[in-house]
Order: structure tokens, then C-alpha cells, then sequence
């Protein structure tokens, strides 16, 4: 039996850099009809990644976002994720291999502003997604993953993650684009 797709109206999707969130997350927000919200524009000051927004007013954009009635909200930040959590009806945690995520992030290469230092940093960063021990990482992850007392999934492979498309959307064709790391650039 498919599950209901009702379920996943506000969903919050955690996971390590290059782990296909975003590829993710708007897919979701495409079948749904409604919006992906990528944490990194609220967490960081338009314009790149050298300048974080003060965490209290990230916060409130989140809370702010999580207050309306379909929203698909995903990010690296488990602590701006988890001022999603009050107002989610699903939760998706993806924890695929530190290996793929690299090798995800090197394939789509720079974006939104990076340059080399930045993306050499964010490769350095993803490598070390089970070492360090924070918000954003495994153990934060899964710190929030238990936390969550509704619809919860903790996706590890790329299979897993295209076959609950599939199980959603009765493998539409408009949600066919496939996951590539090139399909992971904005």
C-alpha cells in the first residue's frame, strides 16, 4: 500500500551535504504542489556563504515558514530543522555514505556563490558528518530522528530514496528526472 501522501505536507528532510536533500525536497514539493525551503537561504546572508544571518532571526524565518499549511523544509542545520519540528507531519532523514555525498558535491561542482576555498571546505566538512558531534551532523541527526513522534523515514540509499517517490507518486513521469549529482545544482 502506498503511503498517504497527506502525510508528507510538512515535511523536514536532514541530512549530510550532497546526500540529495534538495533533489529530494523538491521533488516532494512538485508532487505536493507546493515549496521546497532550503535552509541554507536562511542560514546564510544572501549573496554566498560568507555571511551567517543572526540565529535568532533564522530561526524565526523557519518557524515562520513552518507556520503555513503545506511547506517542504530541508537542510545540513539541525538546529534551524528542529524549529520546524512543532508544525511537521513527517520527517526524512537521509544518511547515505560519506564516499556518495563527496562524490555528489564534487559532480555538481561550485554553486551559489562558492568559490574554490569554499568548496574544498564543504567536501572537507561533509567528510566528517559522523565525526563531528553537533546539530548538523550524524549525531544531531539522529538526535532530532528520535526526537520526532510522527511520520518518520531514515533513508540510506539512493533506492530508498527514488522508491518513496515512487510509492508517493505512483511513479509519475513528471517526477522521473533522475538522481544524479548533476540534478543536485541549483
Amino acid at each position: 500500500m502506498a503511503p498517504d501522501r497527506s502525510e508528507f505536507s510538512k515535511t523536514v528532510i536532514v541530512g549530510n551535504s550532497g546526500s540529495g536533500k534538495s533533489w529530494l525536497a523538491e521533488r516532494l514539493a512538485e508532487g505536493l504542489g507546493t515549496v521546497a525551503i532550503d535552509l541554507d537561504s536562511i542560514h546564510w546572508v544572501p549573496g554566498g556563504y560568507s555571511a551567517r544571518r543572526d540565529p535568532d532571526v533564522a530561526k524565526s524565518m523557519v518557524r515562520d515558514q513552518a507556520s503555513k499549511d503545506c511547506w517542504i523544509i530541508e537542510g545540513v542545520y539541525g538546529w534551524l530543522a528542529y524549529e520546524a519540528l512543532p508544525s511537521a507531519t513527517a520527517f526524512i532523514w537521509l544518511d547515505l555514505p560519506e564516499a556518495e555525498c563527496i562524490e555528489n558535491i564534487r559532480a555538481r561542482g561550485l554553486r551559489r556563490g562558492g568559490d574554490e576555498a569554499s568548496f574544498e571546505a564543504l567536501i572537507a566538512w561533509a567528510g566528517e558528518y559522523r565525526i563531528r558531534d553537533n546539530a548538523n551532523s550524524f549525531t544531531g541527526h539522529s538526535r532530532l530522528f528520535e526526537l520526532f513522534e510522527g511520520r518518520k523515514l531514515h533513508l540510506r540509499s539512493r533506492a530508498e530514496i527514488t522508491n518513496l517517490l515512487d510509492a508517493l507518486f505512483d511513479g509519475s513521469a513528471a517526477l522521473q528526472k533522475p538522481f544524479s549529482p548533476a540534478s543536485l545544482s541549483k
